[in-house]
């Protein structure tokens, strides 16, 4: 099982990197099992990172009213590349490179900007992320986590 204390620690310490995707596409991510990042570019990072939801409607179905009130400008979640492919048997792939995804989790809305590439956040969002993955946890986890080391 994810220790969440850990990562919200490796957060709030600045060690994991943001990556701004533009919605809808980390909601998908979150609540319809979209398994990838697609990108023009490779990474050979793996681990962890912050999703970051751009503030850009330029994917939008801008007459989709549910897909206009998603979150945008900010920190909504967490995310774990597990590989970088220039192939993949998933309807969600496309285009040169995409990032494979592993134990995505969504998070409330933490208003910050957004850059372009991976890159990091300032200590207060950092903060404030941590908190919020912190609350994410299953009353009790960290206690059972515990109990088995």
């Amino acid at each position: 099982m994810l220790d969440l204390t850990i990562l919200a620690n490796r957060v709030a310490a600045g060690q994991i990197k943001a990556l701004s995707i533009k919605q809808p596409y980390p909601h998908h991510i979150f609540h319809d099992g979209k398994d990838v990042e697609n990108r023009d570019w490779p990474t050979k990072g793996r681990g962890w990172f912050i999703v970051h939801a751009g503030v850009s409607k330029s994917e939008i179905d801008k007459d989709d009213d549910d897909q206009m009130a998603l979150p945008r400008g900010g920190v909504v979640g967490m995310a774990r590349i597990v590989d970088c492919v220039t192939k993949m048997d998933s309807g969600w792939f496309f285009g040169r490179y995409g990032f494979v995804l592993r134990d995505a989790f969504p998070i409330p809305l933490i208003p910050c900007r957004g850059q372009l590439g991976f890159f990091n956040l300032e200590p207060a969002t950092c903060a404030a992320v941590a908190d919020a993955i912190r609350s994410h946890a299953p009353v009790g986890q960290d206690q059972a986590e515990a109990g088995r080391r």
